[in-house]
């Protein structure tokens, strides 16, 4: 992957985003309380105080952090790479908004542009000949629009919506659930070199060295939908990884639509059921760029349909989780184990 001049977070911030058992939220409330004191400076018990709850079994190892996170920087350096911590300027503001933004930010190539809205394109893994043509056509789109294109650089559907965005000329950017020191899958390796090489990059909240597991990819999609103005589900079975996605970009305001040419195929429940839900349905981008205009001037049809859709899914499923909750609590009373 190509050089390119770094922007590395603070050792102080470097280090907070070493230590293992806090949240990421729980980091920008520590970091916001360090300020330019020293975290050696500091005791467990301050900790506990700072984050406001006990961490009971937990180890201080402030010189242990400081090492990886001196690790951390060499690497970024030594291959053109950059962090960003929740308080730095470069840190992207559509994703401080967000309910859950990470503490870090570690960057291979580029974080997306700030001064122009970016697209998350998503879908299964294991798509239909006509989902990858329906992401490929989305990705070049898009590009020709001049929205950068964000997505997981998976197999499937998020590998042929980044190859999309590059064949239109575009830039296309990928989070991943892993550290930035890797691509997985292996065989996107030389995708990721394009993507970066192109004038795009790739992200992670993740340490370099940290590998991929399976609640690492679910939360990456809450950064990936929250880095993006609207989310497209373009082909998802029941279950699927992009259904997540869409439902972070909901829960932050944001507009999902379902690819229309994907609708009621056999890789499509998941998808299908957001359009039963009231999503809207996408034919061409044009549609998309269509409410964003619409949007900023406040005078169109179309856009007030995105808008009513946005929010009629949101309450549905606020409604299902509340039934589901209910439940649960029905269960809790009648069965004292499943309390746990």
């Amino acid at each position: 992957m190509s050089s390119m001049a770094s922007k590395i977070a603070s050792a102080s911030a470097m280090t907070i985003a070493r230590m293992p058992y806090l949240s990421a939220r729980e980091k920008i409330l520590l970091s916001e309380a360090l300020g330019r004191a020293l975290l050696a400076s500091l005791r467990l018990g301050d900790i506990e105080v700072i984050v406001r709850r006990r961490l009971g079994g937990a180890t201080w190892d402030p010189e242990s952090w400081a090492a990886a996170a001196s690790r951390d920087v060499d690497y970024l350096m030594a291959v053109g790479g950059s962090s960003y911590s929740y308080s730095d300027p470069g840190y992207p503001p559509i994703l401080r908004e967000t309910a859950r933004p990470p503490f870090m930010l570690y960057v291979r190539g580029k974080l997306p542009p700030s001064d122009r809205p970016s697209i998350a394109i998503v879908g299964t893994r294991f798509p239909t000949g006509r989902g990858l043509d329906a992401a490929v056509a989305l990705g070049m789109e898009a590009a020709a629009a001049g929205v950068p294109v964000v997505s997981g650089l998976a197999r499937g559907i998020d590998s042929a919506a980044h190859r999309g965005a590059l064949a239109g000329g575009g830039i296309t950017f990928a989070v991943l659930g892993r550290g930035v020191d890797e691509v997985y899958p292996q065989s996107n390796k030389d995708l990721a070199s394009s993507m970066v090489g192109s004038g795009g990059g790739i992200v992670s909240e993740y340490a370099p060295g940290t590998p991929p597991s399976r609640w690492t990819f679910p939360e990456r999609n809450r950064i990936l939908a929250g880095l993006c103005r609207s989310t497209i589900v373009v082909e998802a079975p029941g279950g699927s990884g992009a259904l997540i996605s869409a439902a972070f970009a909901l829960e932050e305001g944001r507009d999902v639509y379902v690819a229309a040419s994907c609708q009621g195929g056999v890789r499509s429940a998941g998808s299908d059921a957001l359009v039963a839900d009231g999503a809207v349905t996408l034919a061409s981008f044009i549609d998309i760029m269509k409410d964003w205009r619409c949007e900023r001037s406040g005078r169109c049809e179309r856009s007030g349909a995105a808008f009513a859709a946005r929010h009629g899914i949101r309450r549905r499923r606020m409604w299902r989780t509340r039934r589901a909750h209910a439940r649960g609590a029905v269960l809790a009373t009648l069965h004292p184990m499943r309390r746990a």
